[in-house]
């Protein structure tokens, strides 16, 4: 639904308000109903999004977009106006061509690749993967040149291909090292597209293009959203995060270029509006945060803290952390109000029994709701370091009967606390770090006194790290109190 209503409505607005040919608008606004997976899913990944449900939901829809580059380049090969050339297929056998080409490669896929892959996988070798998997998207991508296709829908059916075969994910560990440099090289070469004299020529005219494919996209997006039960938040955010142009659009425009279906000129700057769009990419992720946190409804319409009882102890963020603060407090009676942000862990929360609240806990006004003025203890167990100085500061003083406690993401924050009236700061890994180094000390036959005396030394010396740090703001202060191979713990101290 996304793909055929942004493609259609763009061709017609191209159409109506550029007065382009229909085989033209179509070979434009096609393309321009597909997103940047490139850009998107590493956005989705680094924000721990991509499987959420509202992700996921991402995701599929880029997906599919990937896919749906099959049919488009048929539908631009049928449309052709190229001079029939003897060398050269007509459109209409271009089309059968790009349809026999997928076909006879996901059928040699499974009849060809997975025995090849098998035999690679009994020699051991990782280097062969590589080098089987190089072969395969060189292959299918020469291939596709000689029936006078697109290469970067070879490569794109080569992928699928090795998608399916048992060893995808040894293949996927082999080139993950390439992924980011390849990536990188990717949105270089993009960049390098750019026609910066077509866009210095009529800047406001490029501007107005890009601005009508994000209103216009996000706003059909959206819509879809709602249509699917999406709440406005998640259904704008959806919108927002899918509202770039793709990068399949390049390859799109350059065979519509070459099916005379649209002008070098037109194809220039369709592909600057592109890149434009995706350059603003992170730009309305900024706007789309904030308006999640104005209208902050999850998918699944879980209550707000409004409804929630009165009670004794606030805990914000029910993750790992969040979860043993609770119930700890659970076991000696003492009643919760639990406040979590993310939909899909107060989804799973439920399935044991535990009522979690969908909000923002970081906020003011939403803690009050919760019933702050009148709580004995605020928690923040939510990981991260979204929690600044000045909000905490708000919070202290917005709540001074309430004893705050906040887990910290590093030493660095706890610099940035120092001076709060906070009853503890406790750091999200430094009590299981030593754990771990207290028993691995055990385990290479280091004494129990002695393990305890190392235990006592490192937390002292850590403390006076600490404090001289927050004294004067230097990450380096006091750096000779680390213990390092040349610095040890001195042997003849007595051992209590």
């Amino acid at each position: 639904m996304q793909v055929v209503a942004c493609g259609l409505v763009l061709s017609a607005l191209l159409h109506l308000v550029l007065a382009t040919s229909i085989p033209a608008s179509l070979a434009i606004g096609l393309p321009l109903a597909l997103s940047s997976t490139a850009q998107v899913v590493p956005m989705l990944r680094s924000s721990g999004l991509l499987n959420e449900q509202h992700g996921e939901r991402a995701f599929s829809i880029l997906l599919f977009q990937d896919l749906s580059l099959v049919p488009m380049i048929t539908i631009i090969a049928a449309m052709s106006r190229a001079p029939v050339d003897p060398g050269t297929p007509t459109g209409t056998t271009l089309a059968l061509y790009t349809v026999a080409a997928v076909v006879g490669l996901v059928v040699a896929g499974r009849l060809i690749l997975n025995p090849l892959f098998r035999l690679v996988g009994h020699f051991g070798e990782r280097e062969l993967f590589v080098v089987a998997g190089l072969f395969t998207v060189i292959a299918s991508a020469a291939l596709m040149h000689e029936l006078h296709l697109s290469t970067a829908l070879g490569a794109f059916i080569a992928g699928v291909m090795l998608a399916e075969s048992p060893y995808r994910h040894e293949l996927e560990s082999d080139i993950e090292p390439f992924r980011s440099i390849l990536l990188g090289l990717f949105f270089v070469s993009v960049g390098m597209l750019v026609n910066l004299k077509a866009i210095a020529e009529e800047p406001v005219y490029v501007a107005a293009l890009v601005a009508t494919l994000i209103a216009v996209k996000a706003a059909i997006i959206t819509a879809l959203g709602l249509v699917f039960r999406m709440k406005l938040g998640r259904a704008i955010w959806l919108g927002l995060l899918l509202s770039q142009g793709g990068e399949f659009g390049f390859v799109l425009f350059a065979q519509a270029e070459r099916a005379q279906l649209i002008a070098p000129e037109a194809a220039s700057l369709f592909s600057a509006v592109v890149i434009l769009s995706m350059i603003s990419t992170p730009f309305l992720m900024n706007v789309a945060a904030w308006v999640r946190q104005q209208l902050p409804d999850p998918d699944l319409g879980l209550d707000g803290p409004e409804t929630s009882p009165e009670t004794n102890a606030l805990v914000v963020g029910y993750g790992r952390y969040g979860q043993t603060v609770a119930q700890m407090l659970m076991a000696k009676g003492i009643p919760v109000t639990i406040i979590d942000s993310n939909a899909a862990q107060i989804e799973l929360s439920e399935q044991f029994g535990f009522k979690v609240y969908y909000g923002d806990g970081s906020r003011l006004d939403l803690l009050r709701t919760a019933g702050a003025d009148t709580a004995k203890a605020i928690l923040f167990c939510q990981d991260g370091d979204s929690l600044d100085r000045a909000r905490l500061e708000a919070i202290i003083e917005s709540f001074p009967q309430a004893v705050v406690m906040v887990r910290v993401y590093d030493r660095l924050k706890l610099m940035e606390y120092d001076g709060l009236d906070v009853a503890l700061l406790q750091r999200e890994l430094f009590e299981s770090a030593v754990v771990m180094a207290r028993e691995a000390l055990l385990k290479l036959g280091i004494d129990q006194r002695e393990t305890e005396r190392v235990e006592r030394e490192y937390r002292q010396r850590d403390g006076e790290r600490l404090q001289a740090q927050s004294g004067t703001g230097d990450i380096h202060a006091a750096k000779h109190r680390m213990f390092t191979p040349e610095r040890s713990l001195d042997e003849s101290a007595p051992g209590t």
